[in-house]
């Protein structure tokens, strides 16, 4: 899956300005799928404009700048279609808590049981947002399947941490190792 791919699904829903598909792959329902920067996906909805996959328009706004409003083809839903239907590939998981947590053992004892319990903290908040957006109406069959998915990653997650946690701030060290960050 690729930043194009990711901006035609957007798109398929409804028309967005890259400001608000931007906003969707960060904070939205998109950032569980791969991250997209500004500059990646401004110069993937250029491409896509480019071979005839989304159109745009200028809209006028009262008092701010004109913004560019991106929507999909006809062409761009065939090739949404034709790229879902490729094989895919493998999903890709990265943690910056996990980088943390294999060094523990160098770091003090109060700091990472600070990190852990804001991390435990972050996996709670995140299910919250996710019970929330399933009380929304206009969610479909489809939807529900992939937020029950992420619910159940986010509760084996948040299990692991409330029966583990412990294990990890035991091996951080009480007095820190004279290189280690603080």
């Amino acid at each position: 899956m690729n930043v194009k791919t990711l901006c035609l699904s957007i798109l398929y829903e409804g028309e967005a300005t890259g400001y608000e598909i931007r906003r969707l792959c960060v904070e939205g329902e998109c950032s569980y799928f791969i991250e997209a920067s500004y500059g990646s996906i401004y110069p993937a909805l250029a491409k896509l404009e480019d071979e005839g996959l989304v159109t745009s328009r200028i809209e006028p706004q009262d008092g701010k700048p004109a913004k560019k409003v991106y929507a999909i083809t006809p062409a761009g839903r065939n090739a949404f279609a034709a790229e879902l239907a490729e094989p895919l590939a493998e999903d890709t998981f990265r943690s910056p808590f996990l980088l943390f947590a294999r060094f523990a053992h160098i770091l003090p004892c109060e700091l990472v049981e600070q990190r852990a319990q804001e991390f435990l903290d972050r996996i709670v908040e995140e299910r919250r947002i996710m019970d929330e957006a399933m009380c929304n109406r206009d969610i479909t069959a489809a939807d529900t399947w992939v937020m029950n998915y992420g619910r159940a990653i986010m509760d084996a997650a948040e299990q692991h941490m409330r029966a583990h946690m412990h294990k990890l701030i035991t091996l951080a060290r009480t007095e820190p190792h004279k290189n280690a960050a603080e």
